[in-house]
């Protein structure tokens, strides 16, 4: 028999109007992100490992530099407009961290510090006070890309969400939305990388258009512009998709949801070897590297509700 519980793969908390026990709402499908399809796309075993094994990550300086400066740039925007200058939010940053340094597995990031803030590798130990100033350059870096004055966002850190008539729930959450006067939506993600080189500008290109897809199918509107704020460099991309290209890039998404759903079916993923693989924290389980996956989880899959052919315990 199969558990109806219904969560998010993508965060594992309960999917919004999921069914619980004594819960009389109707049970909504798991979901499907861009972080998330990206994991099936690249290796289908991390997608497994992540989505279904929920199998914990290592943190790293990098993306928890990330965080603290898509939280400075958020709360930038509850400035007044004069406000937005590079100094206010530089003394965002202070605040923010405190926030964020007391959640587990941070500290130790930096039980080593280097005095010269160098970090060989995303998980390089530097000083707090060089960790901090590289996440200032960040925020500052931000200000050759766009005023702040000038821009007033419809909506920031905003969950955007469609069910497709296939029953395929897309979930994300957009960095930033902008509603011009005239209606034309703008959607801005902000990447504290550098920009890729062009041959990688579509894998970079494809979180955006998943979110220009939701808001399409939402709104009605083709969003004008997708923009990416690269603060590494200074650099942008900015792409305009059209109507006919989100048709192709949903059922691009549909074709990658049936194969999720045959992998877990039958409990089948493979891994696939590639450069990526140097930043994979379970390589030690990967049959590419010659490790052995834990026991497809037949039971907590089927309590998040998918559907699978393997054997469940009776609840």
């Amino acid at each position: 028999m199969t558990a109806m519980v219904q969560t998010d793969p993508a965060t594992g908390t309960p999917a919004e109007g999921a069914a619980v026990p004594g819960d009389a709402t109707a049970p909504r499908r798991p979901s499907l992100s861009p972080s998330r399809a990206a994991d099936f796309k690249t290796c289908p075993l991390l997608y497994r490992f992540r989505t279904i094994d929920r199998l914990p990550e290592r943190k790293s300086l990098a993306a928890v530099r990330g965080t603290l400066v898509h939280t400075v740039l958020e709360r930038l925007y509850d400035l007044p407009p004069a406000q937005r200058t590079p100094e206010s939010a530089l003394q965002l940053v202070e605040p923010a961290w405190a926030e964020l340094r007391d959640e587990p597995g941070i500290a130790e990031l930096f039980e080593t510090g280097q005095d010269d803030g160098a970090e060989s590798d995303a998980n390089a130990p530097e000083s707090v006070t060089a960790w901090l100033a590289s996440a200032g350059k960040l925020v500052e870096k931000y200000f050759s890309l766009e005023d702040p004055r000038r821009i007033q966002p419809a909506g920031r850190e905003e969950l955007v969400e469609v069910t497709l008539p296939d029953g395929l729930l897309l979930r994300g959450y957009v960095d930033r939305l902008d509603v011009a006067p005239n209606g034309a939506l703008r959607v801005v993600d902000y990447k504290t990388g550098s920009m890729p080189r062009e041959a990688f500008e579509s894998k970079a290109l494809f979180q955006m258009k998943f979110y220009a897809l939701v808001l399409w199918r939402t709104r009605g509107v083709v969003a004008a512009q997708l923009k990416l704020l690269y603060l590494g460099d200074g650099d942008a991309l900015t792409y305009a998709p059209e109507e006919a290209e989100l048709v192709r890039f949903e059922r691009t998404l549909l074709a990658i949801w049936s194969a999720i759903e045959r992998a877990v079916a039958t409990g089948e993923f493979r891994p696939n070897k590639s450069r990526l693989c140097g930043w994979c924290d379970h390589q030690a389980r990967c049959p590419a590297f010659g490790g052995t996956p834990p026991p497809f989880p037949t039971d907590a899959a089927a309590a998040a509700g998918w559907r699978t052919t393997l054997p469940v315990t009776p609840v």
